[in-house]
């Protein structure tokens, strides 16, 4: 174990691995543990992750084959699991595949797979992982320096109007959460036009930039985006992310700026977010809910 390792703080008790969805994010991820002085290994999520990882220890494998990657934590002494990027779509019945391990969740597996919510489906993913006897960890406890802090991550701040935009957007995607569908929301002039839901941020703000064109939507007023971690998630499976693509998206959706949950969210190339919203003109800010804001 290298000195570096240990002054990072991660733990050290067997090989980690990375179950890598798509975009950046596990990558980042990857590089950061690589520069700590571990060397991860990649369980690429078939027919999700993105071809990334040229020079990394890696391996597919299927949405739902527990079996193979109980196999491969053995095969490769795996004990520690970081969850990272998105998945697109849940697997079909007849990709599941259990062992002895996981077979007494199957019932509620099925059930969670079938009618749960996606924070539902990771807890019971997580539940399944840790019948094969690994430990899982939050991106956010391997990097914290990813987390939104308070306040303004780049030169633009919020004015009055985004600040009460941001206070109805943050209930609404609040209460979006507490129904396990989406994490976003977007208010423009007061008014809630877009929620998220499992198309993501992404496509629910390229329906905004639509529906603005289409006049359905006030070309005077901005507005903005709010992503708050679901009241009742598992912090360690998919905290709300932003990255430089949002950025881009946001402008693209004529949005004045964007909001992210202080300590429960995640920056990916802050820099770059930084940059990028400077030359956009919007803002990105960090915000606090937890001050007698939630039950």
């Amino acid at each position: 174990m290298t000195a570096a390792a240990e002054r990072d703080g991660l733990p050290r008790n067997g090989r980690l691995a990375i179950i890598a969805g798509s975009g950046k994010l596990p990558l980042f991820l990857a590089e950061a543990v690589r520069e700590a002085g571990e060397d991860p290994f990649i369980l690429r999520l078939k027919n999700e992750a993105d071809d990334l990882w040229q020079g990394f220890d890696n391996a597919v494998i299927g949405v739902g084959d527990m079996a193979g990657l109980s196999a491969l934590f053995r095969k490769h002494e795996i004990t520690r699991v970081v969850m990272s990027g998105a998945v697109k779509r849940r697997p079909a019945f007849g990709e599941i595949r259990v062992n002895l391990k996981s077979l007494l969740k199957l019932p509620m597996a099925l059930k969670t797979l079938l009618a749960g919510g996606d924070d539902a489906v990771l807890r019971m993913v997580i539940s399944l992982i840790e019948a094969q006897g690994c430990e899982v960890l939050g991106a956010h406890e391997i990097l914290p320096g990813l987390l939104a802090t308070v306040g303004p991550l780049g030169s633009v701040s919020p004015d009055a109007d985004a600040l009460k935009d941001i206070e109805r957007a943050a209930d609404a995607a609040e209460t979006l959460g507490r129904l396990d569908v989406g994490q976003g929301a977007v208010a423009i002039g007061g008014r809630i036009v877009a929620l998220e839901g499992v198309e993501g941020t992404d496509a629910m703000l390229a329906r905004v930039a639509s529906l603005r064109a289409e006049g359905r939507i006030s070309k005077r007023r901005k507005g903005v985006l709010v992503k708050l971690c679901k009241p009742q998630q598992d912090l360690r499976a998919d905290l709300p992310t932003i990255g430089v693509s949002t950025v881009t998206n946001a402008q693209a959706a004529g949005l004045a700026g964007i909001a992210v949950e202080a300590g429960r969210a995640l920056v990916v190339e802050r820099e770059a977010v930084m940059a990028a919203a400077d030359a956009a003109g919007l803002f990105v800010v960090g915000i606090d809910r937890s001050a007698g804001e939630r039950d």
